[in-house]
């Protein structure tokens, strides 16, 4: 039980600072005027929150769940190649 907790509120706690930091950049841009240049970064955070989102909703976090997990760093880095190789700043 108490596992349960601790991987919960580890969880919370990474989803909370990644949009925490992320509005607070968002503001700095938008307040200061300077110019955006972060497209693709910000999609790649999004898309990762909302897929870990989704995969966290089950109440059993298997293996092969947890090697999905581990795999979306690369994987996000590689999105974000591959986004700014389109033209996204």
């Amino acid at each position: 039980k108490s596992i349960t907790v601790a991987i919960t509120a580890l969880e919370g706690a990474a989803s909370m600072n990644n949009t925490f930091c992320l509005s607070i950049f968002m503001g700095l841009i938008f307040f200061r005027g300077l110019a955006w240049a972060y497209t693709a970064e910000t999609l790649t955070i999004v898309l990762v929150e909302f897929i870990l989102g989704i995969m966290l909703q089950g109440k059993l976090l298997t293996h092969y769940g947890g090697f999905v997990i581990i795999a979306i760093f690369p994987l996000s880095i590689v999105l974000v190649a591959f986004l700014k190789g389109f033209g996204f700043n």
